[in-house]
């Protein structure tokens, strides 16, 4: 403030008649809002996010004997929203017992997590985006994650496949574990099971265990603190994905060659990134990331299948789709400082022309299907730099299933029956690409 101005300013505040409350008015004012508190419980991790109007800071730590989180939030007051928490932890939460919020400073708000077992949490902030303001992120890690492919051998003693899986588990690389998704065991294969596509015969790809079956990942796009695109009568890609998803893993299971692993069975956020390495971590044949499509103009309509290009999207729509499907970290939320960026980066530069060539071929056959139960957007693959589909060695393709944004293809996509037409289709162009060509981009 400059010199002519402070007398001025003196006097203003004298007039007020509380000189000893300024330091402390100002700070008080500026009390950050609580606009909401949400929670993603998940066998994988627990999310906590507290949204509020302005940008906090928060130290945490641990304790044990019993297992607890300390959260300390500076520039905040305890209020209606903060006590809403306790209300938001749900008795089947896998991680959090219960918590306890109290005011730890006159401007620091201290909320305790007592936990079910040992966790590695992640504290972080985000930045406004979309329609989300600022967040405050809690999300609870197990201290020492389950494999994936063990999640599949949960049922060992009544699947006949079991065997054959725990060798893969046995000899498979070493990479950092991944996370596990509940209720990925392999069900029983059914004597008398009555498929609904009869299954074709198909050849061993090159250098292939025999006996292995066809091991196929399914990726419902978004979920958690990410919707995806939301049609007008509400209806959330995420829900609506997860559900596709889960008909066309039913499917699959039932048939005598083949298995499904979802990179998430529930709502809960999944990083682009991770969802790749799942399917990598389970050394799956083929990954199928299912999406909802949307467009500014609620006339556009059609199902479409997408592969990777590494030289360009081949339409403007398609790098706006790419851009926005590649955004979902920045939504759903992803703590950039806790990850090797270059790591990630090389495995996702990694992908070969073996790969979009095998995707290109599995996306066509798809995609032929679709086109007899639904209209397609266009009847042929289209291609743009999706980052889930860069897995360097799995033929990777990512289906719109219609336009959300569309009010004729958001009601039919509500429906169970248009539901199970998808899968059905969906299975039967896995089936035409796996007899016709085996997974020549897949080698052990």
């Amino acid at each position: 403030m400059s010199a002519p101005a402070a007398p001025l300013r003196r006097k203003m505040i004298a007039g007020g008649g509380a000189l000893l409350l300024l330091p402390v008015v100002p700070r008080l004012a500026r009390a950050a809002t609580i606009l909401a508190v949400r929670t993603w419980p998940a066998d994988e991790y627990t999310r906590v996010t507290l949204e509020m109007d302005t940008e906090l800071k928060a130290e945490h730590f641990t304790l044990d004997h019993p297992f607890r989180l300390v959260v300390d939030i500076e520039g905040l007051r305890l209020s209606p929203a903060i006590n809403d928490l306790v209300s938001k932890i749900r008795p089947n939460d896998p991680y959090i017992g219960s918590v306890r919020a109290g005011q730890n400073r006159p401007n620091v708000v201290r909320l305790v997590f007592d936990l079910k077992q040992d966790v590695a949490p992640q504290v972080f902030t985000l930045k406004p985006i979309g329609e989300y303001k600022y967040r405050l992120v809690l999300d609870l890690y197990p201290k020492v994650a389950q494999d994936p492919l063990m999640a599949l051998l949960k049922d060992a003693e009544n699947d006949p496949l079991a065997g054959i899986l725990e060798n893969l588990a046995q000899n498979s690389p070493t990479e950092a574990p991944i996370p596990s998704v509940e209720g990925q065991k392999l069900p029983p294969i059914a004597r008398n099971a009555q498929p609904v596509i009869p299954p074709p015969q198909p050849r061993p790809a090159p250098g292939a265990r025999l006996g292995r079956p066809i091991l196929i990942a399914l990726d419902p796009g978004h979920g958690g603190e990410d919707p995806g695109a939301i049609g007008r009568r509400g209806t959330r890609e995420k829900d609506i994905v997860l559900q596709i998803a889960q008909r066309l893993k039913k499917l699959i299971d039932a048939q005598p060659n083949m298995r499904a692993y979802l990179t998430r069975d529930r709502d809960y956020f999944v990083p682009l990134n991770v969802r790749v390495q799942k399917a990598r971590r389970v050394q799956a044949d083929l990954f199928i990331s299912i999406h909802a499509d949307a467009w500014i103009k609620p006339s556009a309509r059609g199902s479409s299948v997408w592969a990777l290009s590494q030289h360009g999207a081949t339409s403007s729509a398609a790098r706006w789709l790419a851009k926005k499907e590649n955004d979902a970290d920045l939504i759903g939320g992803v703590n950039l400082g806790a990850h090797n960026a270059q790591v990630a980066k090389v495995l996702l530069d990694l992908s070969t022309g073996a790969q979009i060539n095998d995707s290109i071929r599995v996306g066509t056959q798809v995609l032929n299907e679709i086109g007899k139960i639904n209209q397609l957007h266009k009847n042929r693959i289209e291609r743009a730099g999706f980052a889930v589909l860069k897995a360097p060695d799995i033929p990777s393709i990512l289906i719109e299933t219609a336009f959300i944004s569309n009010p004729q293809e958001e009601q039919l996509l509500r429906t169970s029956a248009h539901q199970q037409r998808i899968a059905n289709a969906v299975l039967s162009g896995i089936q035409d690409y796996f007899s016709a060509h085996p997974a020549l981009a897949r080698r052990e």
